[in-house]
């Protein structure tokens, strides 16, 4: 998206996004030093300084650039602007920036403020876990205004909690998202016991989500928002 794609030499296992991202077998969750140093970097990039991995790659001379994950919009920005900083792409890296702050902004402005107070449920998998107003994907529904029925559910504050069938029913929320990680489709959660009485359900409004645009926080996080901004749009239809 910066224009560094030709700079990349190796990923790990999970980042296979895009297709002409090189495939490897290098560990995301447990790097390997030996491993990752074959490959002879002249930058690595992590999420986390998972086993030490930062300390361990820059005590053989190898440069880290440590981005955690996003915890607000701002940061997917700054993060585009530090890899054009690291990699030599500024100017690209700005205009991608930009360009993804402006159609973000451009998809809560199609939505026109129809979802304020409408209620929303996001389905990470079929054991119904769900995220809350405080999560990175939370977020993308609250720039919308709608209300998070999951909320109330998060006792531990964890972020991530599991609602039953009747909690969601209960609810009624007025849309539904659900993940495609799974197998599940909007015809699948219509077919659930008393899920048909659902408003969301009764009007059409659950939408499948790609699992990895709507929980990453890359130049596809404007996917996710033209998402919901349609499914806003399509309950006047």
């Amino acid at each position: 998206a910066i224009g560094a794609g030709d700079q990349v030499v190796a990923v790990d296992e999970f980042s296979y996004y895009p297709k002409e991202a090189p495939v490897t077998d290098l560990s995301g969750f447990t790097p390997n030093l030996e491993a990752i140093a074959s490959y002879a970097p002249d930058l690595v990039v992590v999420a986390n300084d998972l086993d030490g991995i930062v300390g361990a790659l820059e005590a053989v001379g190898v440069p880290v650039l440590l981005l955690p994950a996003a915890a607000e919009f701002a940061d997917v920005y700054g993060q585009l602007r530090a890899l054009g900083q690291a990699t030599g792409n500024i100017e690209s890296a700005e205009e991608a920036a930009m360009s993804l702050e402006s159609e973000i902004k451009s998809a809560i402005a199609a939505a026109g403020g129809r979802a304020t107070g409408l209620a929303v449920y996001h389905e990470l998998d079929p054991t119904l876990y769900s995220i809350t107003s405080e999560t990175f994907i939370g977020l993308v529904y609250g720039a919308f205004g709608l209300v998070n029925i999951a909320d109330p559910a998060d006792v531990d504050g964890f972020g991530y909690p599991q609602l039953s069938a009747e909690y969601v029913i209960e609810a009624d929320p007025d849309l539904i998202f659900v993940t495609d990680c799974c197998g599940d489709t909007p015809a699948t959660v219509a077919e659930r016991p008393g899920w048909d009485n659902i408003a969301a359900v009764e009007r059409g409004a659950v939408t499948a989500v790609d699992d990895d645009v709507s929980s990453r926080w890359g130049p596809r996080l404007v996917d996710f928002f033209r998402a919901v901004s349609d499914a806003i749009v399509g309950l006047d239809r």
